[in-house]
């Protein structure tokens, strides 16, 4: 049964994931849709509003619960888990990616009311949030001893160096044009 039930867990988070990588670049071009004039503005915050609304709650809602259902269920399977410092740690990482996943959605329910508080550029940086997160629980549930982890850790510091880095970069280049 737990293979079965690691597999869904598996494609459920790789679904939930999409759905929050997704939903930050429509926000993104959402918010730099408020520099186009009128009628474009509207039509496109409208387009906007639905792609996210349809995205959030008919794929990355359903998916985050499958995956937490999934992950529980594991856990009741293997409760030994529990125990190991790596699963832990790497709990705490997934309450961190929900809470991520709760600030997106108030993100778009603001979005929704012509409340637009981050630029383009912060969402930018935003979205990489999401990616730091996934290399941190991958590595834990991959590698799982405690030297692993450290290395791991580092080298998720040097990563968000370096995705920080490319949004300055790639922000550079797109002012430039």
């Amino acid at each position: 049964m737990y293979p079965y039930i690691l597999s869904i867990h598996i494609i459920f988070v790789v679904c939930w994931m999409a759905g929050l990588f997704y939903i930050v670049r429509l926000f993104i071009y959402h918010t730099e849709a408020q520099a186009k004039p009128e009628p474009d503005r509207k039509i496109l915050s409208d387009q906007f509003e639905i792609m996210e609304r349809k995205l959030w709650y008919i794929i990355t809602v359903p998916s985050m619960w499958v995956v937490l259902a999934a992950g529980i269920t594991m856990l009741i399977l293997a409760p030994a888990w529990l125990q190991q410092p790596w699963m832990q740690i790497k709990l705490c990482f997934v309450a961190g990616l929900i809470v991520y996943h709760f600030i997106c959605q108030n993100k778009m329910k603001q979005m929704a009311k012509g409340i637009y508080k981050w630029t383009s550029t912060q969402l930018r940086i935003w979205n990489e949030v999401a990616t730091i997160f996934l290399f941190a629980i991958v590595f834990l549930a991959v590698l799982k001893n405690g030297i692993s982890w450290i290395y791991g850790l580092v080298g998720l510091v040097v990563l968000a160096m370096i995705l920080m880095s490319a949004v300055k970069i790639y922000k550079y280049y797109r002012i430039k044009k």
